[in-house]
């Protein structure tokens, strides 16, 4: 396996994909946060001062994914088909779990942009509730599945919440 994004003098460079084939490409990314028990009640009761907690981190995950090629320097600058961000609550843990999921037609895939969806929902929950639980962890942020391109369908079986 080689690198891509270096160039014949060793230098990074984003890569050529004027070659590759225009498929559908989607990709899914998973994390979580932890947080305080106390803190979790809270989203769940909608009793976070600054407002509607997860509906807050939805829109600013589906923003992230539309930013991606901005804060990823050797990433493409794609035309986005779709996103979407689901939250599930996990009480046993005291935390929430984050999945999203982008699509494309195009020449390259939306890993990163499902990656960056997950990140920026995680810490987008972490700011709105930092006031009251400074100690929330953000945990296993983990590309899930992609299908699309060369490489065809990737599920991964080494991780999971």
């Amino acid at each position: 396996m080689e690198f891509t994004h270096f160039n014949e003098a060793g230098r990074g460079r984003m890569v050529d994909v004027s070659e590759k084939n225009v498929t559908e490409r989607v990709a899914v990314a998973k994390g979580a946060i932890r947080m305080q028990k106390e803190t979790l009640q809270k989203i769940i009761d909608g009793q976070m001062k600054k407002g509607d907690v997860l509906g807050v981190a939805q829109i600013a995950g589906i923003m992230g994914v539309k930013h991606t090629a901005e804060l990823i320097p050797m990433c493409h600058n794609i035309f986005i088909s779709g996103s979407d961000i689901a939250f599930g609550i996990d009480q046993e843990h005291s935390r929430i779990l984050i999945e999203a999921t982008v699509k494309n037609t195009g020449q390259t895939g939306v890993e990163m942009e499902a990656l960056t969806a997950v990140s920026i929902a995680a810490l987008t929950i972490y700011d709105m509730c930092k006031a009251i639980d400074r100690g929330m962890t953000i945990e296993k942020i983990f590309l899930a599945q992609k299908s699309g391109g060369k490489s065809g369908i990737f599920i991964n079986q080494n991780e999971s919440l």
